[in-house]
């Protein structure tokens, strides 16, 4: 599914407003009907952001998320959940997130929550910009469960919850979504000591049901806890492999690595659009217009103009919002700027 010349989108995910912040570390004071109140608002003001910058492409910010996986796992029966974080001082790292036992067979009669996630946004939003959906992938999902006796390794794990997401890419798909971002960052996180091709087989099989129903995207990255990566900054383990990703747009981390390795995006545009992270999420550098155009020159050297999309490097979720809503602006004004001189 084609996109237009030098799309603009994000990830998936966006800072958390104060007052959601808050809220969400107090919700046993708050009664039903004031909790989806509270939903509602949030998604309004990551919509009012989006929309405000001027993206082709929206998401809910997935405000009502309150952790990557943990959310997830909350639909999820067969998995008794950590009652406290492992480490809870010093500095920041994947470790703080823990892990929670598998208790029982994996399953998840209510599916992940993501259509639920999808209505709301269809009903808060304004009519213009395409709508997107995020989800994680089975390996990712997989990677704060611990293996039993049931499932034996991660593998395992993944091969259980493979279908469990591919029913909820179906469900959206059915409840009218055109544009869902499966999202594998544990994939290329590992990718450098695993079998690149079991990822990709692990990865069609998911969406193998919805491959041309909807505009599939994925998001390669190193990771993003705290604005912290977990893998090697190197693209080069994952292709030429990761090329028959069964996908529309395959989006790869750049602006926080300099651009090295841009010259993949020239393999990717071969296969499909080739979505670059043009954003530097760990960095409080507010990039410019000029900036931004500049490095849109740069991907344009690699790729034609119809074959790019432009996104921060990762969610906006570990970015302070006063710096995400001024990126998002200048990413768009630097984009059109280019836009403009190419006559689009």
């Amino acid at each position: 599914m084609q996109s237009c010349p030098l799309r603009t989108t994000v990830i998936g995910s966006y800072p958390f407003p104060s007052w959601l912040e808050f809220a969400s570390q107090h919700l046993g004071v708050f009664g039903r009907s004031d909790v989806s109140e509270i939903q509602d608002d949030a998604v309004i003001a990551a919509i009012h952001d989006q929309v405000g910058a001027g993206l082709d492409v929206i998401t809910d910010g997935e405000q009502t998320r309150l952790d990557f996986n943990l959310s997830f796992y909350g639909y999820i029966q067969g998995i008794e959940l950590e009652a406290a974080s492992p480490r809870k001082f010093g500095p920041p790292a994947h470790d703080q997130r823990g892990k929670h036992p598998i208790t029982g067979t994996l399953r998840a009669p209510r599916g992940l929550g993501v259509v639920d996630e999808f209505k709301r946004l269809q009903r808060l939003a304004p009519a213009g910009p395409t709508l997107k959906a995020s989800v994680p992938g089975p390996y990712t999902l997989s990677g704060r469960l611990v293996p039993n006796s049931q499932y034996s390794d991660r593998w395992a794990v993944t091969e259980a919850l493979l279908p469990i997401v591919r029913k909820e890419l179906e469900d959206l798909v059915a409840a009218g979504c055109r544009e869902i971002s499966v999202d594998e960052p544990s994939m290329s996180c590992y990718a450098y000591k695993e079998d690149a091709r079991r990822f990709v087989d692990i990865f069609n099989r998911t969406v193998e049901s919805v491959f041309g129903r909807t505009r599939l995207c994925t998001h390669l990255c190193f990771g993003n806890f705290k604005g912290r990566a977990i893998g090697p900054r190197q693209v080069a383990p994952m292709f030429p492999a990761f090329l028959d990703f069964k996908a529309d747009e395959m989006h790869v981390e750049m602006a926080s690595r300099e651009f090295a390795e841009i010259e993949i995006i020239a393999k990717i545009a071969t296969r499909m659009d080739a979505a670059v992270g043009i954003i530097d999420v760990k960095s409080y550098y507010i990039e410019t217009p000029e900036n931004v155009a500049d490095r849109v020159r740069l991907c344009l050297k690699h790729a034609p103009a119809e074959r790019l999309v432009f996104a921060p490097d990762c969610g906006l979720s570990q970015t302070a919002r006063w710096a995400a809503q001024p990126k998002l602006r200048h990413m768009v004004a630097g984009i059109r700027q280019v836009r403009k001189e190419l006559g689009l």
